[in-house]
């Protein structure tokens, strides 16, 4: 009987666990603020993954346009951590593309030559 207890007991606690991985995920959802304020990003769910476009752009000539999609095919890689596509606007490139939730910065990087080279941004949520 005690056995049978104890593994009731070890479920139930990853099935907790498992719960605690999705919300993690639905934090990310949302719309955030690029740290310079120049830009906001809305990440939602696109299909299996998260998807982060551009909602609203404090300079609006420039190559940016409100509605671009920036972040595609972000899949959970580890606790907090996403990995995926990043599209740069600026020079029109996609590159390896992390998220990284810490709390309420999300840090976003675009990567080339393997991960040797990267460019991180930090955003704040909005809402």
């Amino acid at each position: 009987m005690r056995e049978h207890g104890s593994k009731r007991v070890a479920l139930a606690a990853l099935g907790m666990l498992a719960g605690i991985g999705a919300a993690t995920a639905q934090e990310v959802t949302g719309v955030w603020q690029r740290d310079t304020g120049a830009s906001r990003v809305r990440f939602s769910k696109c299909g299996e993954a998260l998807c982060g476009t551009i909602s609203w752009l404090k300079e609006q000539s420039g190559p940016a346009k409100v509605g671009q999609r920036i972040f595609y095919d972000m899949k959970p890689n580890g606790a907090n951590t996403w990995s995926g596509s990043a599209f740069n606007p600026e020079d029109g490139k996609t590159y390896a593309g992390t998220m990284t939730l810490s709390g309420g910065t999300l840090t976003t990087a675009g990567c080339v030559m393997g991960g040797l080279i990267c460019r991180s941004v930090k955003w704040t949520r909005m809402d």
